[in-house]
């Protein structure tokens, strides 16, 4: 590709390390130190982050739009619909990290991706429902995706009433894990907090 100058930009994926990856999702891990950049890149699929360490970041746009400001949250989420070729830029002074979860399905699945419109984002200390009656605090609740967080105690075993939706979990850890789930009562071990997130499309 080429910038609106003619400098010869090459794209980056949309992450830098792949956790997970099957025929419906993939999984990736950003992590940026104050003032790093992740390149320029373009998604194919509408996309789910999950915020693991929060910091001020600046988004910045191949074609010369005006940059857009971010201050994502420890426990936040963003469903997010493709868009032009963009680079962050932790403009903060907090380590940023989060799982970035790409929806196949939605996206390179397809003869052509799917709209979602503007998508959803959560807002720090509100919440778009009632907790679970298995624990889960409700983080975003989309029609194509629902995400909740769930802690779970030392030496505790917690039983999750999952739909029988596929649903990915990924660990509010740095270096945690992320999984694939296909639906269905899920028993998650301590001590441990995760993100669950339902594909509800």
């Amino acid at each position: 590709m080429h910038s609106p100058t003619g400098e010869r930009v090459v794209l980056d994926d949309v992450g830098q390390a792949v956790l997970f990856d099957n025929d419906v999702v993939r999984v990736w891990d950003v992590a940026l130190p104050p003032g790093e950049t992740h390149p320029w890149h373009l998604h194919h699929n509408p996309y789910v982050v999950l915020s693991i360490s929060g910091s001020e970041a600046r988004m910045d746009w191949l074609d010369g739009s005006e940059p857009r400001f971010l201050n994502e949250y420890r426990g936040g989420s963003v469903y997010r619909p493709l868009s032009p070729v963009h680079r962050l830029t932790n403009i903060g002074q907090r380590f940023y990290q989060n799982r970035l979860v790409e929806l196949k399905d939605l996206g390179e699945n397809r003869p052509e991706p799917h709209d979602i419109g503007a998508g959803d984002r959560s807002v720090e200390g509100q919440r778009p429902g009632p907790a679970t009656a298995d624990g889960r605090l409700p983080v975003i609740a989309h029609p194509h995706v629902s995400v909740w967080t769930v802690e779970v105690g030392a030496d505790e075993a917690r039983k999750l009433d999952l739909s029988d939706r596929p649903h990915v979990l990924a660990e509010l850890a740095r270096d945690g894990a992320a999984a694939y789930h296909p639906g269905g009562p899920l028993t998650l071990t301590g001590p441990g907090e995760w993100f669950v997130v339902e594909l509800t499309y």
